[in-house]
Order: structure tokens, then sequence, then C-alpha cells
């Protein structure tokens, strides 16, 4: 997977719908904390499904956690990073991954409604809304995430699968 997340290189731009933000992240997690439960990412002998906040999705999120806005992707890291460090993002992101299943779109969607346990240790509510696949955190004070049809079952025929989706979810 973190092959997959990298294939336009390692470095920001200005696609919102790509994953360089997390790529980044998961990167410095692990370049300090390289026994972090995220090095399954790079481990694709394991099944796994990755709900993974575009770069769009990181910018709205952290613009409204700190209430102001970001203007490129190394801004959205460097927020993330100064407001959450290295153990509240290996949290977070960990609550991303859901290890042992790969699901596609089209087995979400069948299975709805579904709680899935992540990697961090708490559940993710996985709904049908207005048609979309929606992932439900426990956070009531942020929005439910979208997963995006167009940016879904990345690496599809693989053990490791992921879905781009909208806005970060919390596990509190």
């Amino acid at each position: 997977m973190a092959t997959v997340l990298a294939a336009d290189g390692h470095h920001f731009d200005k696609n919102p719908r790509d994953f360089d933000v997390v790529d980044k992240l998961v990167t410095r997690i692990l370049a300090g904390k390289p026994d972090s439960k995220l090095a399954i990412l790079a481990d694709g002998s394991r099944r796994l499904t990755a709900f993974l906040p575009t770069d769009g999705a990181m910018r709205r999120s952290i613009s409204d956690i700190n209430d102001q806005p970001y203007g490129s992707e190394r801004a959205v890291f460097r927020g993330i990073w100064k407001t959450a460090g290295l153990e509240g993002t290996e949290r977070v992101l960990l609550y991303h991954l859901v290890r042992g299943k790969t699901l596609t779109y089209k087995q979400l969607r069948n299975a709805a409604p579904i709680n899935l346990t992540t990697m961090q240790g708490g559940s993710v509510r996985v709904r049908i809304t207005s048609g979309n696949v929606m992932l439900h955190d426990h956070n009531p004070d942020s929005p439910n995430s979208r997963v995006f049809h167009a940016v879904a079952n990345i690496n599809k025929g693989n053990r490791q699968i992921a879905h781009g989706i909208a806005w970060i979810i919390s596990p509190d």
C-alpha cells in the first residue's frame, strides 16, 4: 500500500484527490517510531482495508480543527503535525485502518450497516446515506466522512485496498 500511496512520488503537489499528506505523515511516524503498527502499510502480505483522507480532506479537517486556512499541502502537513504530534497522528491514522479484511467499495455497500474494528482499537460504522458509503465515527462534532466512489478500490485485487475519504474520521 505504501508504494501505491507514493505512486506520484514522495512530494507535495496541488492535487487534492491524492494522498501526499498521509504519505508524508506515515513516513514521518515510521522514521520516529519504526515499530508503529502503521508499518502494515508497507507489508503487502497482510490483509488491510484503509480509509484514507485525500489531501483535500486533510486540508478541510485541519482547517476546521484549528479554525484557520492552510494554503498548501506542506502547510497542512505541518499543521497536523504541530496539532497532534507523533502519538496523536499515529492514533488517528490507525483509526483509518481495518486489519484482516480486504473490503471493496461494493462489499462495503452490500454489508452496510456494519461496524468495523480499526487498528486503533475503536470501531467505525459504515452506512449508506443518500446512496453514498458513509463512515460514522465517535466524534459528534465532526462531520461523517463519505467514501469517494471515484477514489475507491485503490490497489484492488491485492491483499490491501484503500478508499479515499472526504474527511478525517476521529476515534473520539
